[in-house]
């Protein structure tokens, strides 16, 4: 508080002027700056896969049978252990008609395991921010 301090005795007695202070706040538009400029960059690094791949094969063995079966003796697919045999038929004329097997298909599964290697690249992005207003606060975090 700032003002006049100095008393003065009158007629009526003293008197003590009371000084009042008075604030005149504004505000402006300031420039900070003229903006960012970003950078971008992306690296790559390699990563190993080692990883375990199953493929399974079939081998197709043609088994010659010629027998002859009636219609209601046809045999169905059926499995020898891992072996699937599908008998083909066909029929044959003879004074009757009557079921032949011709052949068999004898197919068996074998499992083959075997380890897979290889490099990948993975990429990653990092970013710059450059600011053209030296005299400009940081951001706030």
């Amino acid at each position: 508080m700032t003002g006049n301090t100095d008393a003065r005795v009158g007629q009526d007695g003293l008197r003590i002027p009371i000084v009042e202070e008075q604030l005149a706040l504004t505000t402006r538009t300031v420039e900070t700056g003229r903006g960012v400029r970003i950078h971008k960059t992306v690296s790559e690094q390699p990563v190993t896969i080692d990883e375990r791949l199953v493929r399974e094969a079939v081998d197709v063995r043609r088994v010659p049978v010629d027998r002859l079966v009636e219609a209601s003796e046809a045999p169905a697919p059926r499995y020898e252990g891992d072996t699937l045999i599908v008998p083909v038929l066909e029929e044959v004329l003879v004074v009757e008609r009557r079921l032949r097997i011709k052949e068999e298909l004898h197919i068996t599964r074998t499992r083959v395991e075997e380890r897979y290697h290889d490099s990948v690249p993975l990429k990653a992005e990092r970013v710059e921010v450059e600011r053209f207003d030296e005299g400009a606060a940081p951001p706030p975090p």
